[in-house]
C-alpha cells in the first residue's frame, strides 16, 4: 500500500494551493468552523485500523510489529472494496487506558476508527470507552463484522429451509470477542435470546454457573433461558444452529445430536470446530472461515460498506440499526438464488459493497446519527 495525491503537483500554482499559502486558508475555515474538515480534509474518507497486536488472527499475541502486516491489509480490503483509504495504527501498548487515550489523541486526523485484533475482554472496555469519547464511528471488526455476516448466512439460511430466525434454537460456540457480538446481533436481529445458549471452556454459560463476571454474567442474562448446564455435547442436543468462533474441537457425536435439518457455522480459521465434510453428514447447510469450502463467513463482506456509509453519512457511531441493515443488504444480494452452498455472496462480488454502503447509511439517518 502507498498514499498518493488526489490532484496534481506540477507547477508553481499547484504548489501554492496546495501547500502554503493555499492551506492556510483551509486552516482558518476550519478552526471557525471545525466540521469543514469533513469537506477540505482526508477525514471525511479515511479510517485507522488500530491494534495493540494481543490477538493477530490465530497466532496470538505477536505485538505490534508483527501484526502491522495484517493492518496493511486491511486498509488494502477498505480501499479495494469500498473505496475507503485507511492507515494502519498498531500501539505499542496493552494497557486499555493508554490505548483510549492514544486513539482519542489521534482521532481529529480520521473519520472512523476500526479496532483491529484486540484480545477480550480488554477490547470491549476499548470500545466502548471509545464510544462515549469520540464523535466519529468506532467498530471492532473482530466482533461486528463477524456478527453482521453471521445474521446475514443465518436469515438466508434459515429462509432456504422454510424456518423463521425466531423459531430456531442456536448453540454459540465461544464466548470471546466474535462469541459476544454473534450472540448480541442474532438477538438484535431476530432470534429469541431464550433460545440461545452460549458455552465456553467451561460449558454452558448459565446463571446458575458460579464465578461469572462481566461479559460472560451479562450473557447469562440475556441467554438460556431454561438454564441448561452441561458442555457443547448437551448444548447442541436438539439444537438448529451451531456457531463456532472458539477454536476449540467439536465432536461428531455432538453435531449428530442436532435437531434434523439443523445448520453449522464452524468459523475457526484454518481448522473449524468440526470439519465441514463431518458436519454435512448431519446438517441441511454448512459455512466456514475458509475459503475452500462453501459458504465463506468473511468480514470483507462487511467492514467496508459499513464504514462507507458511516462515513457518508457523517454517523456519530455505528447502531445495532446499522449493523442489522448491513446483515439484511448482505443478505439480500443472493436471496433470489439460494442454494445450500450459496447463502452468502462471494467476498468478489461487487455487489456487496454498495448495497451495504446505502443500507448502512440510510439506517443511520433513521436513526438520529447522521450529519449529513
Amino acid at each position: 500500500m502507498a498514499v498518493v495525491s488526489t490532484v496534481p503537483l506540477t507547477s508553481r500554482d499547484d504548489l501554492s494551493l496546495a501547500y502554503t499559502p493555499g492551506v492556510a486558508r483551509v486552516c482558518e475555515a476550519i478552526a471557525a468552523d471545525p466540521m469543514l474538515a469533513h469537506d477540505y480534509t482526508w477525514a471525511s474518507n479515511t479510517v485507522a485500523v488500530v491494534t495493540d497486536g494481543s490477538a493477530v488472527l490465530g497466532l496470538g499475541n505477536i505485538g505490534p510489529r508483527a501484526a502491522l502486516p495484517v493492518m496493511e491489509g486491511k486498509a488494502v480490503l477498505f480501499k479495494q472494496f469500498g473505496g475507503v483509504d485507511a492507515v494502519p495504527v498498531c500501539l505499542d501498548t496493552q494497557d486499555v487506558d493508554e490505548i483510549v487515550a492514544a486513539v482519542t489523541a489521534l482521532a481529529p486526523s480520521f473519520g472512523g476508527i476500526n479496532l483491529e485484533d484486540i484480545s477480550a475482554p480488554r477490547c470491549f472496555e476499548v470500545e466502548r470507552r471509545l464510544d462515549e469519547a469520540l464523535d466519529i464511528p468506532v467498530f471492532h471488526d473482530d466482533q461486528h463484522g463477524t456478527a453482521i455476516v453471521v445474521l446475514a448466512a443465518l436469515r438466508n439460511a434459515a429462509t432456504l429451509l422454510n424456518r423463521k430466525l425466531g423459531d430456531l434454537r442456536v448453540a454459540v460456540s465461544g464466548a470471546g470477542a466474535a462469541g459476544v457480538a454473534v450472540t448480541r446481533m442474532l438477538v438484535a436481529g431476530g432470534v429469541d435470546p431464550d433460545h440461545v445458549v452460549v458455552c465456553d471452556s467451561k460449558g454452558i454459560i448459565s446463571a446458575h454457573r458460579p464465578g461469572l463476571t462481566g461479559i460472560k454474567a451479562e450473557l447469562a442474562e440475556l441467554t438460556n433461558a431454561d438454564g441448561r448446564q452441561g458442555d457443547i455435547t448437551e448444548a447442541l442436543r436438539d439444537a438448529d444452529v451451531l456457531i463456532g468462533v472458539s477454536g476449540g474441537q467439536i465432536p461428531e457425536q455432538a453435531v449428530a445430536g442436532m435437531a434434523p435439518d439443523g445448520i453449522v457455522f464452524a468459523l475457526a480459521n484454518p481448522t473449524p470446530e468440526v470439519h465441514p465434510e463431518v458436519a454435512g453428514r448431519h446438517v441441511a447447510v454448512v459455512a466456514t472461515g475458509r475459503s475452500d469450502y462453501p459458504n465463506q463467513i468473511n468480514n470483507v463482506l462487511a467492514f467496508p460498506g459499513v464504514f462507507r456509509g458511516a462515513l457518508a453519512a457523517r454517523a456519530t457511531r455505528v447502531t445495532d440499526a446499522m449493523k442489522v441493515a448491513a446483515a439484511d443488504a448482505i443478505a439480500s444480494v443472493v436471496a433470489e438464488a439460494l442454494t445450500p452452498e450459496a447463502i452468502v455472496p462471494s467476498p468478489l462480488d461487487p455487489r456487496v459493497a454498495p448495497a451495504v454502503t446505502e443500507a448502512v447509511a440510510e439506517a443511520a439517518r433513521r436513526g438520529g446519527v447522521a450529519r449529513a
